[in-house]
């Protein structure tokens, strides 16, 4: 014979509790055309980065790696200081 099973805890919650959607809200949301995510957090400021592939010596990138999050940031941060020094011309 089965058991009857408790019943569930109502996941419902009163609409009015929701909060305000004020302006900030609606700045800060995606927008999407469709299902096509077609803006999503910061602008593209002056420094607009690009995506390229390039290899490095394994140890190199293990030691930026090590340093946690923002390591990337930190080895452009590290190229750019090498390039002042070292002008190409």
């Amino acid at each position: 014979m089965s058991v009857n099973k408790p019943n569930s805890v109502s996941a419902w919650t009163d609409p009015d509790d929701a909060p305000e959607l004020d302006e900030t809200w609606f700045q800060e949301a995606d927008l999407y055309q469709g299902d096509r995510l077609i803006r999503r957090g910061h602008s593209a400021g002056k420094n607009r980065k690009v995506q390229t592939t390039i290899r490095f010596d394994a140890d190199l990138l293990t030691a930026f790696r090590s340093t946690g999050k923002g390591w990337q940031s930190r080895m452009n941060d590290a190229l750019r200081d090498w390039l002042q020094s070292h002008p190409l011309s």
